[in-house]
């Protein structure tokens, strides 16, 4: 279950009301959103399966920072909205 589903088992009484769509097609937007998020940030920001065999340490640093904007970008403008 992606981070947004999670969000949504809070609400499951509200989102039953819609027979359980809107949670099922939020949740579907927010992950395709944040996948073409991560995708643009890493090629803007050169960051390469090159440098994740060169540098490990700082590809996954540089990919955690990408992945926390990402949800922050998604949960403002999907989540939240």
């Amino acid at each position: 279950m992606t981070p947004w589903g999670v969000f949504f088992l809070a609400f499951y009484n509200v989102l039953l009301v819609n027979g359980g769509t809107l949670s099922t097609d939020i949740d579907r937007q927010a992950q395709e959103r944040f996948e073409r998020l991560i995708e643009g940030m890493k090629q803007s920001q050169g960051i390469t399966e090159r440098l994740k065999e060169e540098n490990a340490l700082e590809w996954t640093g540089r990919l955690n920072n990408i992945r926390a904007c990402a949800r922050e970008i998604v949960n403002e403008e999907i989540i939240y909205a």
